[in-house]
């Protein structure tokens, strides 16, 4: 589908977008590698960085260009096509570093910005382990000490902690959700729980913290409820991730559906009508994800209220597509497309990931089916 397309990234950013998909071959080529031994893509995320992507996202009055959410969405994309482990370690590092730098007092956000543009690593500490899917309402209660306040409990699933330098923390205060931006000390440990069927570079380990005190100066104040809702980077951005992990899968069928050939006839496995009307759905589910995506990153850049609905129903659409395309891929390719050594497989394995990943599909759907049944419509925004 055309970027030139009116919800597509704006021209004035597509050198970005250019960027990130000259960058994105290389990806490509060390994704099996990645994905074979479970290594964090360091190399990548380091070259990422040095283009000059990280920066590009930050408020220009902190040193960015203020990079639009629909460019910001097609870089995940791309990413994701190429490597996913990288492009899911990104997403967590750009959305907690915008986070703290949204949330954070002025002085904060500043001292934030300038360790992202300087190449200091974020993650996001958000999941609890008996939370469930509703990371954004943590269960563990941080105590009040001298000089700030003192958590002792754990989060999981948090991609790249290995190599941040900064954490973003919630957890409660006075009963009330908190967010806190943390430097790993000598009370932070990271557990290996990480052995995954897909996104394996991500080691998304556990994060162990052990009277952990969260300094009360690198508190998040609470918004401002009069002031609109800021979208969150890693909220637009996941629906993308998975768009990407299927543009990877569709391709490989289709590779392998040209260049097979059937022993019956001499005709290219693409020659079977089944297979031709499997392609053609997958196809023009695909297109509808992205086109609904685009839609999302639109309402993004408005600030719209309409973002958040929009962001659950974008979610699943990409999420299921992924599945789906992955899951043919998988019966096109058949014997040879099940081997370690075929890139149909590691496709499968990745897209079962987002999701799984907050919110999942299914707690998305919930929220979608309380809206229309309380709305009297199933109008989309």
């Amino acid at each position: 589908m055309s970027l030139n397309h009116p919800l597509g990234p704006p021209e004035s950013e597509r050198h970005w977008v250019a960027t990130a998909a000259e960058l994105a071959t290389g990806f490509a080529a060390t994704a099996a590698e990645h994905d074979d031994t479970a290594e964090l893509p360091v190399g990548n995320l380091r070259v990422l960085h040095a283009s000059g992507l990280d920066a590009a996202l930050l408020p220009r009055e902190l040193g960015g260009e203020a990079l639009s959410y629909r460019s910001f969405g097609e870089i995940v994309r791309i990413l994701a096509a190429a490597c996913p482990s990288t492009a899911c370690v990104w997403l967590m590092h750009v959305g907690a570093a915008t986070v703290l730098v949204q949330l954070s007092t002025p002085d904060m956000a500043g001292c934030y910005a300038s360790e992202f543009r300087a190449g200091r690593r974020f993650a996001n500490a958000l999941s609890e382990p008996s939370s469930g899917n509703l990371f954004l309402m943590p269960l563990q209660e941080a105590e009040p000490v001298p000089g700030g306040y003192r958590l002792t409990g754990a989060k999981r699933f948090v991609s790249g902690c290995e190599i941040a330098d900064h954490l973003l923390v919630n957890a409660l205060v006075d009963g009330q959700p908190a967010f806190f931006g943390h430097a790993p000390d000598e009370t932070v440990r990271f557990e290996p729980i990480w052995d995954a069927m897909g996104l394996r570079a991500s080691r998304s380990q556990l994060v162990r913290f052990d009277g952990t005190v969260l300094r009360a100066e690198r508190r998040c104040p609470p918004p401002d409820p009069e002031a609109p809702p800021r979208p969150n980077h890693i909220a637009a951005g996941l629906a993308f991730l998975s768009l990407g992990i299927a543009d990877a899968a569709l391709a490989a069928l289709l590779r392998h559906a040209r260049s097979r050939t059937l022993p019956t006839t001499g005709e290219p496995l693409g020659a079977l009508q089944w297979v031709r009307f499997a392609v053609a759905d997958a196809r023009l589910r695909l297109d509808s994800a992205v086109l609904y995506a685009w839609h999302m990153a639109w309402l993004a850049d408005q600030c719209a209220p309409e973002f958040e609905p929009a962001a659950l129903r974008a979610k699943p659409l990409a999420n299921e597509v992924a599945r789906d395309i992955a899951q043919l891929g998988v019966r096109v390719g058949g014997g040879s497309g099940y081997l370690r050594s075929s890139p149909i497989q590691r496709h499968f394995r990745d897209a079962q990931a987002p999701a799984l990943m907050a919110y999942s599909v299914e707690v998305c759907k919930d929220r979608v089916g309380q809206e229309v049944l309380a709305e009297g419509t199933a109008d989309a925004p």
